[in-house]
């Protein structure tokens, strides 16, 4: 599953979408599209940091705030391939957790989703051929406490993906989920504290006690490991790969 021999160029001529694509998994998947030879847009909230990840892959940059999901209900977007990976993080009992951190997080990791799937699909759907992929995460088929907002958008992330994949098939239209444990990005490294905080650990027992507890391989995963299935599921042997969830988290599912 790369963009070596095997891979190949099997997106020539297609256009790529990828949001959080500044850094982290984003930016990873970026790289791995652009060398299949899709024109991609890195879409972030960063915007020198969409800018450079658009530069090295020779696309484009979309500073967008996706928090602000009210602007995005008129959006209509022209692309092929679709890969929803922006995403924030906020952990805290629920009894403590703040309104409006909860309703960010939805906004960003759900509501916006399913706005850019509404503003897609039209296009894919037009040309008969569509890739919709969303990064989830192994809390969108388990729980852990301490991310009720988190865990509720991947939940239902996982939902919308199934729905579309139902009604985009017949129009050549798949859509999946990927659920990564803990990867290797920025997201990751700044809820060290905040894990220590509500677990009553110090941080440097965070990432063997939490983050790492459950997972078989003990070991974070890199965000080329992500992309490079994200770039088969883009590909032709992944046709009929639709409303599935694709685990890379080292085991921690299987419990």
């Amino acid at each position: 599953m790369s963009s070596g021999p095997e891979g190949g160029r099997t997106l020539d001529g297609r256009r790529a979408l990828v949001t959080g694509g500044a850094s982290g998994i984003g930016a990873a998947c970026a790289r791995e599209l652009a060398a299949r030879g899709a024109h991609v847009t890195v879409a972030d909230v960063d915007g020198d940091g969409a800018k450079a990840v658009a530069e090295e892959v020779g696309g484009e940059a979309w500073v967008v705030d996706l928090s602000d999901t009210r602007a995005l209900d008129d959006l209509r977007l022209d692309t092929d391939v679709l890969v929803n990976n922006a995403g924030i993080q906020r952990v805290s009992p629920i009894q403590d957790f703040v309104p409006d951190d909860f309703r960010l997080v939805q906004r960003i990791m759900l509501e916006a989703p399913f706005l850019l799937v509404r503003a897609a699909l039209p296009g894919m759907y037009a040309r008969g051929w569509g890739r919709v992929v969303n990064i989830s995460s192994v809390h969108g088929l388990v729980a852990s406490p301490f991310k009720s907002a988190y865990v509720a958008a991947k939940h239902g992330l996982e939902g919308l993906s199934k729905v579309t994949a139902l009604e985009g098939g017949e129009h050549g239209v798949t859509s999946v989920c990927v659920n990564p444990g803990y990867v290797r990005t920025p997201l990751v490294e700044k809820q060290i504290a905040e894990q220590a905080r509500v677990h009553g650990i110090p941080e440097s027992e965070v990432m063997a006690e939490v983050m790492l507890a459950e997972s078989a391989v003990k070991r974070l995963v890199e965000p080329h490991e992500v992309a490079a299935l994200v770039g088969w599921l883009t590909g032709p042997d992944a046709a009929m790969v639709s409303g599935a969830s694709w685990a890379v988290d080292g085991g921690w599912s299987a419990r």
